[in-house]
């Protein structure tokens, strides 16, 4: 195995190895960075299908229906962090079977009908394989949020072997990401919670936001079938 370059790998366990006195740090950290690295290549495997599904559509339908795509990956703390607190193991295999959510990949596009013709594209691939699917659009949080989660497994091509590996993936309109970007930063602001004025006005928001969004659809639908009837 190459050299870690402990400098660079330290800044990212940063109060990690104090916590855990007992345990080998550094095999630790190959470990977690090999995480990191498996799961950046299946979040970027994603990307590429729906960067393909974009440009596509751009000629045989006239539009792209993803406005964005955004990846992220946990960072190697982030990881450590939460296989901590859920009580798991601190090491590759621990992480593959136990977190969902290390590679993630957002998805934004102007309609709703949109989102479940992306999720579709997805799930039909032939080497994606659908783990579990949550629909926030149909059945928002409490809390106003919307969005379609799906979780799958991409195989990912290494150098002697192939891995199936877990991506969740968030697709919403770019309304419902306009909310779901403000309420995650109000979040992260107010460390010890929202008042209850302040969560009943983001839930207000949130229904108004969906509210835009089906007067959108209702608008970009009737556009199509002027356009099938040569009205415009």
């Amino acid at each position: 195995m190459e050299p870690i370059e402990y400098s660079a790998a330290r800044r990212l366990f940063d109060g990690v190895s104090e916590q855990f006195p007992d345990i080998d740090t550094a095999n630790m950290i190959r470990q977690i960075l090999a995480v990191e690295n498996v799961y950046g290549s299946a979040a970027r495997e994603i990307s590429t299908k729906l960067e393909n599904l974009n440009d596509e559509f751009k000629y045989t339908m006239d539009r792209n229906p993803i406005h964005n795509i955004f990846t992220r990956i946990k960072t190697p703390k982030s990881i450590v962090d939460k296989l901590t607190r859920k009580g798991y193991g601190l090491n590759y295999e621990s992480a593959r079977k136990n977190l969902d959510d290390i590679a993630g990949v957002r998805v934004i596009c102007s309609y709703i009908d949109d989102i479940y013709m992306i999720a579709k594209f997805i799930i039909d691939q032939d080497d994606i394989t659908l783990i579990r699917r949550t629909d926030y659009i149909r059945n928002p949080k409490p809390n106003g949020y919307r969005s379609l989660h799906l979780v799958v497994t991409v195989p990912v091509f290494l150098f002697q072997r192939t891995e199936l590996v877990k991506v969740e993936i968030q697709i919403r309109t770019i309304a419902m990401d306009f909310w779901a970007s403000l309420e995650h930063d109000m979040a992260y602001k107010l460390a010890e919670g929202k008042t209850a004025a302040m969560v009943n006005e983001l839930r207000d928001c949130a229904d108004v936001i969906a509210q835009t969004d089906a007067r959108m659809q209702k608008l970009h639908d009737m556009v199509k079938q002027a356009q099938g009837t040569g009205a415009i």
